[in-house]
């Protein structure tokens, strides 16, 4: 099947899960086509289990074969997504809480992988599933992200007070970075790849992915804001967004540096008030409008795929046991993590209980995690921590995101 034919397959199937979404459903799209998706996954395997003699299954399983989804998010999609979330924070007050996003996306992220991984040690023990804890590190990098593209897309809705946003996105578009950093380390571990991997070796690898990253993304942005300053025709500066996305996380990844962090910051630069004076008004309405389409259609497509790969996790009992614990134990670990992390700075004073609340509720994993567990090696270990990491992202994006308008209004009733 060529490229073009397996796009035209995952766009139409959106489409139609879109339309039904709409007219039965009313929910955020997104969500309600990773609903759709996820029941058309659990009736396509109620219909193989009940007429084996009819191969349901094979068709399907070859199109999430063949559509890559570890792949095509992690090397592709996943740049586009970050540079288009990027582009809708207000700079300004990112800057102005800089510490506390810094803090929750480098502090908080690497206590949430420890006291995630912990505590799942011991639920693998309870349940019968003892494994190495270094496994159980690698599954605490995995979920420890929240989602960028789940935590945006539900920002949107909420209409939370800006400086809550700016922390809010800002931790969301950079901790997904760290983690992937942390989770390349473990699994070198983890797969005996480094058998002398020190401390220091650990930090090292760490800040050239993490500050090289940031320092790459930062260069990127400022050649691409001269590039705007310079060129002023519209189709041209999308043009240099579209070049500057792509061209920064490809870079980053070919000198050993974390592609997500610097396209984050190249996409913070461009979509800074600097960038924006740059630019009349009909080429600022034409950027916003072309990044929100791409936006919304990457993020139809990963939500689809994300339903369809149930169709590829079958848990056994033992882990299904393990997730059904590990559900409240991510959100602990996610509140104790975000708690700890802020408790060096100053956080709104006498709103810092309502900010842990909104953060820890509101923080979504997604196609990232999904993507990081699909990528594990063949074997025992995948078949066991695949299908919690699956059964945890779903729980999030279903339960946390459609209930997060809820909490946000109970604790900021204003902010509507």
């Amino acid at each position: 099947m060529s490229s073009l034919s397996l796009f035209a397959i995952l766009l139409t199937l959106c489409t139609i899960c879109g339309i039904l979404n709409y007219k039965l459903l009313r929910l955020p799209m997104t969500i309600g086509i990773l609903l759709i998706a996820l029941v058309g996954s659990l009736v396509v395997k109620g219909l193989d289990l009940a007429l084996p003699s009819v191969d349901l299954h094979t068709l399907p399983m070859n199109l999430l074969a063949s559509a890559d989804l570890p792949g095509n998010l992690l090397d592709g999609a996943l740049s586009f997504l970050l540079f288009a979330g990027a582009l809708q924070v207000n700079t300004r007050e990112l800057m102005a809480r800089k510490f506390s996003v810094l803090f929750l996306a480098i502090v908080g992220t690497i206590l949430a992988v420890f006291l995630l991984g912990g505590a799942m040690y011991w639920v693998m023990v309870a349940v019968g599933l003892p494994m190495p804890f270094l496994w159980c590190v690698v599954l605490g990098a995995i979920l420890a992200p929240t989602d960028p593209v789940s935590v945006v897309g539900m920002l949107r809705r909420l209409g939370l007070p800006g400086p809550i946003q700016a922390i809010f996105a800002g931790e969301s578009l950079f901790n997904d970075g760290v983690s992937i950093v942390i989770f390349g380390l473990a699994m070198t571990l983890v797969t005996g790849e480094a058998h002398h991997l020190t401390l220091f070796d650990a930090l090292e690898a760490f800040g050239l992915e993490a500050i090289g990253g940031s320092a790459l993304g930062f260069v990127a942005g400022m050649i691409g804001l001269l590039c705007f300053r310079s060129a002023r025709d519209s189709h041209l500066q999308l043009l240099v967004s579209l070049s500057l996305a792509a061209g920064t996380f490809s870079l980053a990844h070919a000198l050993g540096m974390s592609g997500p962090i610097a396209v984050v910051v190249a996409g913070l630069c461009l979509g800074s008030k600097r960038a924006k004076n740059s630019m009349d008004d009909h080429a600022r309405e034409e950027l916003n409008s072309f990044w929100t389409l791409v936006d919304e259609v990457l993020n139809a497509l990963l939500f689809l795929m994300i339903g369809f790969e149930v169709l590829a996790t079958i848990p056994g009992m033992h882990a299904l046991w393990a997730l059904l614990l590990g559900i409240p134990l991510s959100i602990a670990a996610r509140a104790l993590s975000v708690f700890l992390a802020i408790l060096p700075i100053h956080l709104y004073g006498e709103d810092r209980g309502r900010m842990l609340a909104v953060l820890t509720w509101g923080g979504l994993r997604g196609g990232i995690s999904l993507s990081l567990a699909l990528t594990l090696p063949p074997g025992p270990m995948k078949d066991i921590l695949a299908p919690i990491c699956y059964g945890i992202v779903v729980f999030t994006i279903l339960v946390q995101g459609l209930t997060m308008e809820r909490v946000a209004l109970h604790f900021y009733p204003k902010s509507k």
